[in-house]
This record gives structure tokens, sequence and C-alpha cells, in this order.
């Protein structure tokens, strides 16, 4: 049984707020494993779940999820454990996310992408039982990074593999042909999960979100998104990511009766093939992949016929981006801001142009509360840009077990400190001008600044480093390395070699080095980051900055 004390440990929202959503019915008696149920009992023959080959109606899917729970309850997983996920997209990760609903034990969303660095301080930070994983992706195995978590993590108890297991618990050999459904199912006000924070420092953060909250993102979400029975869902992003998954993502679709593809990569090559086959009406990319689709289609001459919406989201899309969607692909763009912590603001099916072009939409709720301040946190006017605050009925009040951080990331009378740097506009739309925070956008990808420059502190040729970010016009963000070194100037390939030797994920490798003598500093001795970021723009675009003696040694 799990040793944390949710009153405690994820802070939650202050009664009278709890009673007012509940009254608006914004939050029901309802759980994740209920949401499937229902859909089974509802839609029972159709079609819920395509991957390759293989489709599951959703009456089998709720038998599956069933047995996998049985199973799951027998090795020993109980209510309130905590256990880390990391599956590719696949008809496993929806069963094992169901049946850990299903029981109450709160998955850790990681990505495929993370290694042994954030594995491994997941597994110890939540004092994870159990593991989730694939045998292999391409050239990682991860049953190899499982045998170094369960070597330095005592309390992890079982690793479960999808595919061959060695010495590990297979996946296929945990589903109860006759599954008795005697466990006790979790209450609605219980945390379902806990997705990832970006966060600033490094350390992980996990965002606990509970059965009810993030069951009512998902179905405003579905509704604002216009899905119904008739939809067809194309997962393209890692499935683990909030956005695939609740914006309305698969479950959503579930929500509804819709179908859900599952594609492999997010590729063109991959998915243009899997829209036209599959009849996929609706999916959801980062700019990055938005740009890669629009130049495939482009090539190939023809847009993508049976496609409705396309939801672009993760970072900021660029006017030029955003106004090619519908022409070239041939479907409406939506607009999507938001982050894990909870708030959604999407652009409307009905927007005029200008809306869904220049802006990153509205709030999802008539309950979500918008304050956009100065660095004094009082308010600034309507058309000025100012750091965004916001509450509602579906923004955590606090990260899990990490009171020290909570206390500058959120208000006293409980508004969530984004971080971002937005305007408001008349008509109560946002529009996202950038990051108050070292936190770097890569594509999407959130970068946490002094994670990466920890570890490159850590080689003996660099005494000190700066990471930032750069402009890139394909990524929104790359990274850049400035380094003060010690002695003779280590080459950049070294210092990947560093990075990766510790675990860190791919996305996170710098993709710049800059070897400097020395940073500039602000008036109050630190170090200037802005201006930093201003002489690596130089180097590529000619913008005004004061050079930096020494820089232009290149990885």
């Amino acid at each position: 049984m799990s040793t944390f004390d949710d009153l405690k440990d994820c802070p939650s929202w202050p009664e009278d707020f709890a009673q007012r959503y509940r009254q608006a019915g914004y939050w029901r008696d309802e759980t994740f494993g209920d949401l499937l149920r229902s859909a089974a009992q509802a839609f029972a023959e159709r079609e819920a779940l395509t991957e390759g080959e293989q489709h599951l109606s959703y009456r089998q899917l709720d038998l599956r999820v069933d047995q996998l729970a049985a199973g799951l309850y027998r090795l020993g997983l109980r209510a309130g454990d905590n256990v880390v996920l990391q599956l590719p997209n696949s008809a496993a990760f929806v069963e094992v996310c169901f049946a850990l609903y299903r029981l109450g034990v709160r998955p850790i969303f990681a990505l495929p992408a993370h290694r042994h660095l954030e594995i491994g301080r997941f597994c110890e930070f939540a004092r994870a039982r159990a593991y989730f994983c694939a045998d292999r992706d391409a050239s990682f195995d991860y049953r190899a990074m499982a045998r170094d978590l369960k070597d330095r993590n005592p309390q992890l108890e079982w690793v479960v593999v999808a595919g061959e297991a060695e010495e590990f618990t297979a996946l296929h050999s945990l589903y109860e042909p006759a599954p008795a459904r005697t466990f006790p199912s979790p209450s609605a006000d219980a945390v379902a999960c806990f997705q990832l924070s970006g966060g600033s420092t490094g350390v992980p953060k996990l965002i606990p979100r509970r059965h009810h909250e993030y069951l009512y993102n998902l179905r405003a979400s579905a509704e604002r998104c216009g899905l119904s029975e008739a939809s067809v869902y194309l997962v393209a992003l890692p499935m683990a990511h909030n956005f695939p998954m609740c914006c309305p993502g698969f479950i959503g679709t579930f929500s509804v009766g819709g179908r859900v593809v599952l594609s492999p990569s997010p590729s063109p090559e991959v998915c243009f093939e899997l829209i036209e086959r599959q009849g996929v009406t609706h999916t959801a990319l980062v700019p990055p992949l938005a740009l890669v689709w629009l130049e495939a289609a482009q090539a190939r001459g023809r847009g993508l016929a049976p496609l409705q919406l396309l939801q672009v989201g993760g970072a900021k899309l660029s006017y030029e981006a955003a106004r090619r969607i519908e022409p070239v692909l041939g479907c409406r763009l939506q607009q999507v801001f938001g982050m894990a912590e909870g708030l959604i603001c999407y652009t409307d099916p009905e927007d005029p142009p200008q809306r869904v072009l220049h802006t990153q939409g509205r709030p999802l709720s008539p309950a979500d509360e918008i304050r956009v301040v100065d660095e004094h946190d009082q308010p600034v006017p309507v058309g000025q840009v100012g750091q965004l605050l916001t509450r509602g009925p579906y923004t955590i009040r606090g990260y899990y077990r990490y009171p020290e951080h909570n206390a500058q990331a959120f208000t006293a009378d409980g508004f969530y400190r984004t971080g971002d740097r937005v305007m408001l506009t008349a008509d109560g739309y946002l529009m996202v001008e950038g990051r108050d925070k070292d936190l770097i956008n890569r594509g999407g990808e959130k970068i946490a600044a002094e994670e990466v420059e920890n570890l490159l502190l850590s080689h003996p040729a660099v005494a000190d480093i700066a990471l930032v970010a750069m402009p890139d016009a394909f990524l929104g963000e790359r990274t850049c390395a400035f380094v003060i070194p010690r002695g003779t100037a280590p080459r950049a390939p070294e210092l990947l070699r560093h990075l990766r030797a510790q675990g860190l994920a791919a996305f996170k490798l710098p993709d710049r080095f800059e070897f400097i003598p020395a940073f500039p500093q602000t008036g109050v001795g630190k170090v200037s980051r802005k201006h930093l970021r201003e002489a690596i723009q130089a180097l590529y675009f000619g913008a005004q900055a004061e050079p930096l003696e020494g820089s232009g040694a290149r990885g």
C-alpha cells in the first residue's frame, strides 16, 4: 500500500471551490474506469481501437482491461501505489493505462525518449513499485535500463515488459482469462495519474491529476473539438503526453464512442497513409511536425481528404505556418495553448480566420479564471503583454510532494503562475508571446536549462555553463550551451558523450556549443541570459548585440 497521503502530498481545491465545481456539473462522481465501462455498454460492438491489423471493439477493450486489472491485482499492485509507465503508442499502453485506473494505481506517464536519468528520478522520488516498459525500441533496450533501475531502487518490486520479458514479468502473462471484479474502485476525488511538468529546475515535478477534474478536461475538450461517434482520431504524438491523451485525445474520443487509430510514428510517410486508409477525421501535432506535414503534402501535390480538424499546440504556431494549413492540408486548423498543469485554450471551429490564425484560443471552461499581470502581480490592461496566472476546475493547486516549489508557483489565493507571457484580447482570446522561465521549448519538448547545466558541470573540463534558447524556424527554439572551459576547451562530441553516458534524453542534448572566457553579467552580478540569447541570435540573423569575446567555437 502507498505510504503517501494525498491530502498532504497532493494539494487540492478548497472545499468551497470543490462544491462550486460539483454543483456546476464540472466534477462528477466518475472515474476513468467508469468512463470505459460506460462506453463499452453504450457502444459495445463499435470499433474502439485500431493498431496495425489489430482491431478492438469497445466490449473487447473493456474485457481486456478487466483481465489485466485482475492480473495486476494478483501481482500485488494496490490502490494508491505509484508506477512508472513508459510504453510506445500501442494497444498495450491503452490497456495498461485503464487497468491501472480501474485499480486506483497511479501511473507516472514517462515518454519513450526518457532514459536513465529521468526514469530513475521518477522511480526514486515517487517510490514507484512497478515499471512498465517495452522490450526495445530501435536500438535502445529498455530491459537493460530496467536492470539498473532495479539495482538502484529497492522499492521497485516489478518490471513488466511488453514483448520479450527475459527475466522480468511479461505483460501478456498477466491477463486473467476469467477476471473476478473483486477489487475496490477508486474514488472520483482520488489522484488518477501523474503528468510531467517541463519545470525550470530539472527536479522531477509530478502533476497530480484527479479523476473528476481530468475527466471534465477531456469531456469539455471533446465538445469544443466537435468529436462524435463518427470521429476517427489519429494518435500521432507520443500518447503519454497530456495533449494526445486528454485534449481531447484518445480518451476524449472513447468518451463519445469514436474510433482511435494508433500510429507508431508522427512522420508523414506513416501518418498520411493511415489518415487516408482509416478515414481519420481528427489529429494533433506540435508546430515542427505541422511544418513537416505541410512540406510533404505540398511535395505530393494533394491534401489529406478525410481529415477535418488538425490541432496544433505544445508551442506557438507561426502565422505563416497557420495560414498554410487549410489550403495545403485541406482541413481546418485549431490552435491549442495549454499545459499539463491544467488550463487549455482552443480556437473554435466556427471562429473567423483572424482569430484562428493570430490567437491561441480562449479558455476551455466558463469557470477558468485568468489574470494577466506585471512583475508586481498587478493587472495589466487588455491588449498589453503580461504574465499569465490561472485557476479553475481542472488546474492543479500544487505539485506532488513539492511544498517549497508550490509556494513560488502558486499565489496565496490559488492562481498558478504559468511562466507564460501573453496578451488578452478584448474578446477573451489569448495571444502567446513567450516564456518567463528558463525553460526552453524545443519543438514542443520542454528542456529545463538547469538540469542540462548541472550535468555538464560534472565534466572536468567545464568551469561554468549557461544553456539558452536560440531561434529556429523549424523547431521554434533550439539550445545553445555557452561554456567557460577549465583549461583547454573540450570538443563538442566529448561533451555530448558525457551527457549521453548520464542517461539524458536525446532531445535535451545541446544543439550547439559556444566556448567563451566569461559570461556577461546583469547589474546585480547574475549571468545575463538575455545577452547570451542576443549573441547567439546575432550569429544567425545579424541581430544587434554586443559580441562576446572568444565566441565562435562550434560543435
